[in-house]
């Protein structure tokens, strides 16, 4: 009965998320062209956010300059298509293959000389600014005044990929579709395992044999190959890319705004989170520029990250699971029948 219980459950999760993006591709396809063009942003931050969320939320290792593996893969995509007129496609391959080798030259270097923590983070803030300010100063990649995608068509093009405002949605749909799939993959295999309990308790999993050293490389080189891959679509949806938009502080800080705020270390709190805090950010952007207050987005960003360490300090997505529980409990006075086992 329990192995039949579990399969059931099993069964409604995986029908649950197919719902939800079921809905959203009802969105996309009968949505005006803004709704779209923010979901698409959205999106694409919840797949970067999956990246993340792989490498703090299940691997323990906290990045807070994950912008440096957005802005790789967003200028491998623009360099080589711009530049050279090669395709899109290549641009990801090969951007993904550049953030992942920087990702685990930094790790190494990281992690070799017990740069840990804290530590560890400031690496990444420090890294990723100096990846800003070089680029900035690049004149092949466009310098600070940046690279310019050509103008569209208006065809789509797969091969390209290239196309409308609707194409772009469900390119970035499929994305957010692979980052829930990839991150429940993950977790529910051998590698989530062990860097759950390299998350947990380093020394311990140390000495029970884990290879910590080789397990934090790898976690990070997955994750940045994953951010580049959701900066090179971001390049393309933007048509355009600057150092200080692609590379700056506040990709980072967008990027990790959807774990934080849906729940670490799950799978689908970095659409959830995403979805509420980009929207919010928009909204209050505008909200702002109609009355003249500056800043009004950054506010409201410190606003939901006090409200979420606050009240949900595990993120809104393991709250409705909470929530969703208490409401199909059995009631308190109803007790299961025990039937006779015959010998």
């Amino acid at each position: 009965m329990q192995k039949k219980s579990d399969g059931s459950s099993e069964l409604k999760r995986w029908l649950a998320g197919s719902a939800v993006f079921v809905i959203l591709a009802l969105v996309g396809a009968f949505s005006n062209s803004y709704i779209i063009s923010l979901m698409t942003i959205v999106l694409l931050f919840a797949f970067m956010g999956q990246s993340w969320n792989l490498m703090l939320g299940i691997g323990g290792l906290l990045s807070i300059g994950h912008a440096l593996f957005v802005g790789l893969g967003a200028y491998s995509v623009a360099v080589l298509y711009i530049r050279f007129g090669i395709s899109p496609w290549v641009g990801l391959i090969v951007g993904m293959i550049l953030a992942g080798v920087v990702g685990a030259v930094l790790a190494w270097l990281s992690f070799r000389f017990e740069v840990r923590g804290i530590y560890f983070a400031l690496l990444t803030i420090a890294a990723a600014e100096f990846s800003r300010v070089m680029f900035g100063g690049w004149d092949f990649v466009g310098g600070m005044q940046g690279m310019f995608f050509p103008a569209p068509t208006g065809k789509n093009s797969i091969a390209m990929l290239s196309g409308d405002t609707r194409f772009y949605y469900f390119v970035a749909l499929g994305l957010a579709a692979l980052g829930v799939i990839g991150t429940e993959l993950i977790s529910r295999s051998y590698l989530g395992y062990v860097w759950r309990a390299m998350r947990d308790d380093d020394e311990a999993s140390r000495a029970l044999g884990v290879r910590t050293f080789r397990h934090k490389i790898l976690v990070i080189s997955i994750s940045a190959a994953t951010a580049a891959v959701g900066g090179g679509v971001l390049a393309l949806v933007q048509g355009s890319i600057f150092p200080d938009s692609i590379m700056g502080m506040g990709i980072s800080v967008d990027v990790l705004i959807g774990p934080v705020v849906g729940g670490l270390g799950t799978t689908f709190g970095p659409l959830i989170g995403s979805l509420a805090a980009i929207s919010l950010n928009h909204l209050m952007s505008a909200i702002g520029d109609s009355l003249g207050i500056p800043g009004l987005n950054n506010i409201s960003y410190g606003i939901i990250l006090i409200l979420v360490v606050w009240v949900l300090p595990d993120g809104i997505w393991p709250a409705l699971i909470r929530l969703y529980k208490a409401i199909h409990l059995p009631s308190r006075g109803s007790v299961p029948q025990l039937t006779k086992v015959e010998k």
